[in-house]
């Protein structure tokens, strides 16, 4: 099995900024791709940002600009930087891998969620 940990969430003011971080650990034989989605109160799960194992990155037309996400692939860990936080980005983040977990078997593997609030 593979295990997804966050950190990092809390309260923020509006215009601040955040990172969450995530580590992947378990029977990983090779990670595809890292990525943190969000879900608002009331509202569905939503993309936020991947990376892939080559680097390449895919944003979220609503955070494009404010956010970026880094990954290490020796430590199988990503982070994602949020600026300029809204109220609008108050959500459960949570981390996405999928991952081979042998040559030919893979699965993609979600984290218990870190939780995000941007109140003044």
């Amino acid at each position: 099995q593979v295990q997804l940990v966050e950190s990092g969430g809390g309260l923020v003011q509006p215009g601040g900024s955040l990172r969450v971080s995530c580590a992947a650990s378990g029977s990983i034989f090779r990670i595809i791709a890292m990525g943190w989605y969000r879900q608002a109160p009331g509202k569905q799960r939503e993309l936020v940002a991947t990376v892939n194992a080559g680097g390449g990155r895919n944003y979220a037309d609503s955070v494009k600009g404010r956010v970026t996400i880094s990954r290490d692939n020796a430590q199988n860990t990503v982070s994602l930087e949020i600026h300029s936080l809204e109220p609008e980005d108050t959500a459960v983040y949570y981390c996405n891998a999928r991952v081979y977990t042998d040559m030919t078997n893979w699965g993609d593997y979600w984290g218990q969620g870190t939780e995000v609030t941007v109140s003044s």
